[in-house]
């Protein structure tokens, strides 16, 4: 999604959205991301202002005094820049990949079933399974924080019986253009 992204030539526009509309996000992301408010009271306080960045390709990337939160695509899920999870990576489940997934991953591909469930890579137990179209974070075999963030494409528990295909595609990874924005 933001493998070749400039801010100089990719950003149309920048507004600030009306209250109703920053309420209704605010909604949204506490739905979608299954965390608790007083986490993204801390993110988003209440009295700040999202800033609306209107983008090529029906991106819109939401920021807070310049620095990007959050991003959607059309009028799909609120996805966290890989910076945010960073500072707060309880908001989102996590998924891992064995060691041979980490270079497709990070050029971008989108994680195949395998890498997920062979002997490196880490799905949740049933008990806590993931549906298929929720946010997860994606972590590498030895590394300590997450390489890419996307949306499964499967429940965990037929990712682990298929075996084959998409996982979960992948929205932003390590290394990509929006990775390489600060501020906007």
């Amino acid at each position: 999604m933001f493998k070749k992204f400039s801010p100089s030539t990719d950003i149309t526009g920048q507004t600030p959205p009306k209250s109703s509309v920053q309420r209704s996000i605010r909604a949204a992301v506490l739905s979608q991301w299954k965390t608790e408010p007083e986490i993204l009271e801390r993110i988003w306080p209440k009295k700040e202002s999202l800033i609306h960045v209107k983008c090529r390709d029906h991106i819109s990337i939401y920021t807070l005094n310049g620095e990007p939160l959050f991003f959607q695509h059309f009028d799909g899920p609120f996805y966290p820049t890989l910076r945010l999870f960073h500072k707060y990576p309880s908001i989102l489940p996590k998924v891992g990949v064995d060691r041979g997934a980490i270079r497709f991953l990070l050029s971008g591909a989108h994680m195949m079933c395998p890498g997920l469930t062979s002997a490196g890579g880490y799905l949740p137990p049933p008990e806590s399974e993931i549906p298929a179209g929720a946010l997860v974070a994606i972590h590498a075999e030895g590394k300590e924080h997450a390489v890419a963030i996307g949306t499964t494409k499967l429940r965990t528990e037929e990712m682990r019986e298929v075996n084959k295909g998409v996982g979960v595609e992948i929205a932003t990874h390590l290394g990509d253009d929006l990775w390489a924005l600060q501020t906007l």
